[in-house]
């Protein structure tokens, strides 16, 4: 992991954010239910959580039925003021926490952007009676309004906060971004007030393939796009032409496509090549958007 900050802190050095690199300490928070008096769709099930360990040594979690975010937050004197939920993937049947999600909250709280790792409900585990589309779309909108729900305390502002996710969650990120629905105002349950719109997407070899047509306009949050060249042609192909479409809406994107690097580099110490170096990409991609100007 040393060796991954040294790369990573070289990268940093050509943006005006590097002052910011490695300076803020990070707190990580207890876990947060999304709905802490029981997530709806989940009564009745009572069955605890399952976490393997890959040969990796990857934590990999199954059984979700409470879902959750973890926060990781920047200290108040390193805090951008911009907060990321950060969305690992694993088929829509398993979640593998580690390389992305927890590795990529650490590096961005060091950063000074507050990161939240969701922990979702699970559409495609056998014997699921969740859908991508309802429950696993509702924990993630859910969560968004969370962090805002919680934007004054974590010192994050409101409009600057966005989404990341990987493979299937990046699947989740992009709809979410492409499918907003109203804030319900005259909830009794405040975090129901809360926008659950993104304000950017990071997209990191999702696996939106199965979305024949997500409804992009000019008011889709600008997208940062990132993929290997040897993944499979459905996420490879289809990015260049996700970027196509949402150039032609008018809506700010910026992709890196990665020469001979295949699906789920994630986070890991032992990334090699351009591939590692994507989140200073991302980092440099949200300051030139304007997401990590200092709060006032």
């Amino acid at each position: 992991m040393r060796l991954w900050k040294s790369m990573a802190l070289g990268v940093l050095a050509t943006f005006a954010l590097c002052l910011l690199a490695g300076t803020a300490a990070v707190a990580q928070q207890p876990v947060l239910l999304l709905w802490p008096g029981g997530a709806p769709g989940s009564e009745g099930k009572t069955s605890v959580e399952n976490v393997r360990l890959s040969p990796e040594g990857d934590h990999v979690v199954s059984g979700v039925h409470q879902p959750s975010i973890t926060a990781f937050l920047p200290t108040r004197a390193a805090a951008t003021g911009a907060g990321v939920l950060v969305i690992p993937g694993g088929g829509h049947s398993e979640i593998w926490i580690d390389h992305e999600g927890r590795n990529v909250a650490e590096w961005l709280s060091e950063r000074g952007i507050a990161a939240f790792v969701l922990k979702y409900r699970l559409a495609r585990e056998p014997g699921s009676t969740y859908t991508i589309d309802g429950t696993e779309l509702e924990d993630t909108r859910r969560a968004i309004r969370l962090i805002r729900s919680h934007a004054a305390s974590w010192g994050i502002d409101t409009q600057r906060v966005g989404v990341i996710g990987f493979s299937a969650g990046g699947e989740l990120a992009a709809l979410i971004s492409t499918r907003p629905v109203v804030a319900d105002v005259g909830s009794v349950d405040p975090v129901d007030r809360e926008n659950a719109l993104p304000a950017f997407q990071g997209l990191i070899y999702p696996g939106i393939a199965r979305e024949p047509t997500l409804s992009l306009s000019a008011h889709t949050p600008p997208a940062f796009l990132a993929c290997g060249a040897d993944d499979r042609a459905d996420i490879s192909e289809r990015l260049p032409a996700l970027y196509l479409q949402l150039k032609q809406v008018g809506v700010p994107v910026e992709l890196h496509i990665f020469a001979k690097t295949g699906h789920g580099f994630g986070l890991r110490s032992t990334t090699v090549g351009n591939a590692a170096l994507w989140p200073s990409l991302f980092l440099g991609w949200l300051s030139t958007e304007g997401f990590l100007k200092p709060l006032p």
